[in-house]
Parts: C-alpha cells; structure tokens; sequence
C-alpha cells in the first residue's frame, strides 16, 4: 500500500491476525477502525460507550511510537501506561495499534 503525504498505512493487530489499512492524514482512529470493522470496544462495551467523546475510555488501544497525547485522559494514560484513547487520537504518520479483546471495560496497564 503506498503511502503519500495525504494518507497513512495503519497497521491493526486484533489479538489474533494483523491487517493493513490505509487512513486519510487527519483522520480519527477510532472512526478509521471502526470503518474497517477493527472495533476497538469488546463485547462488554460494544454497546456502551461515549460515542468518541473522551469521556468512557473504552476505546483504548496500544500504540508503537504514539503521537503526543493532546487530551486530559490521554495524557494520564501515557503517564501511567493505559491505553491511549482511540478516539482521541488523530491519525498524522504511519501507526501500528493494537486493539485490546480481552479488557473488561477500560484495560490495565500491562501490556
């Protein structure tokens, strides 16, 4: 997949298999991930969750090289070692993300 300024390869591990997809540069990850049938949410929080507004943090997932945390719970997970949010996450360079399956509601900080 070619990469060009305007789009990124996002590389997604499920928990069980990879899969490459291409994303617009400014795109949210959450959206991107869900347009592609990656979700982010488990069975657990598949149904109950903030919409992409920052305020549940069931969307977490884990990144190889983040971007800078912008928003006031992604800053306290980068701190701590959470998840990051995916909803929160603006798509500006090639990213590999790994989606959580096996978190209850929010994840923990082990990888």
């Amino acid at each position: 997949m070619p990469e060009s300024a305007s789009a990124y390869r996002v590389r997604v591990h499920d928990g069980a298999e990879w899969h490459e997809i291409e994303a617009k540069s400014g795109a949210n990850l959450r959206r991107v991930l869900l347009k592609n049938d990656l979700s982010p949410y488990t069975r657990w929080t598949e149904s109950v969750h903030c919409g992409g507004r920052g305020l549940c943090a069931t969307c977490g997932v884990r990144l190889e090289s983040p971007p800078a945390p912008v928003h006031w719970h992604d800053r306290l997970a980068a701190r701590y070692g959470y998840p990051r949010l995916s909803c929160q996450i603006t798509i500006d360079r090639p990213l590999t993300v790994y989606l959580l399956p096996q978190k209850r509601v929010w994840g923990d900080r082990n990888p």
